[in-house]
């Protein structure tokens, strides 16, 4: 399905965060166009030149190899995985998409570092320029996008889960014993079973 991906729900996610760009050099004048479109993009959102690496591999097969490295050495917040693959004669064009496809989604669960996939897999050249800046959009910059917006909901989630819960010293046992500091009446405790006790 062709479109243009929304963009990115925050305004400046990608201020003091760093990024991966790794591209495939095969048709190499097409992931050019989608580098800068990723590129442009993270600075549209707040990253400065110097925070954003790009790392050349030789095709679209590659590309998760060098990723997964990438993210295990740490260093980086996000990576934009881009590459394109057109159609020829042979089923090669199904191994090299599919495999990257898998190899780039795998990056993302094994490593926990958001990696997007800007690959174009198109039927043939036309469609792909339509893919990279193009009356298409820009696969690129959608990749950029979607680096900017895991990046921020990741750390949301990730402050979430960090926030301390409530102890139950701060519910109502809490307030009773406040209240007892203080001077005033406070609830019978549970061994006081709400009797008076016995005298001997």
């Amino acid at each position: 399905m062709a479109g243009r991906a929304p963009d990115a729900r925050t305004e400046t996610p990608g201020r003091g965060r760093r990024f991966a760009i790794v591209a495939s050099r095969f048709h190499e004048e097409i992931t050019i166009r989608l580098v800068e479109g990723a590129r442009d993009a993270l600075r549209r959102h707040g990253a400065i030149d110097r925070d954003v690496s790009v790392v050349w591999v030789p095709g679209a097969f590659e590309i998760p190899q060098v990723a997964m490295q990438l993210a295990q050495r740490g260093g980086v917040d996000a990576l934009v995985c881009l590459g394109c693959v057109i159609r020829g004669e042979t089923p090669h064009f199904e191994y090299v998409a599919g495999e990257a496809a898998r190899g780039i989604a795998e990056v993302a669960r094994l490593s926990g570092v958001p990696t997007t996939f800007g690959v174009i897999t198109a039927e043939t050249e036309e469609q792909a320029v339509a893919r990279a800046g193009g009356k298409v959009g820009n696969r690129g910059e959608e990749a950029a996008l979607a680096a900017l917006e895991l990046v921020h909901l990741l750390r949301a989630l990730d402050g979430a889960a960090k926030r301390p819960e409530r102890s139950r010293r701060g519910g109502r046992g809490g307030r009773a014993v406040r209240r007892k500091a203080n001077g005033r009446a406070s609830p019978k405790g549970p061994s006081e079973g709400g009797k008076a006790p016995l005298r001997t």
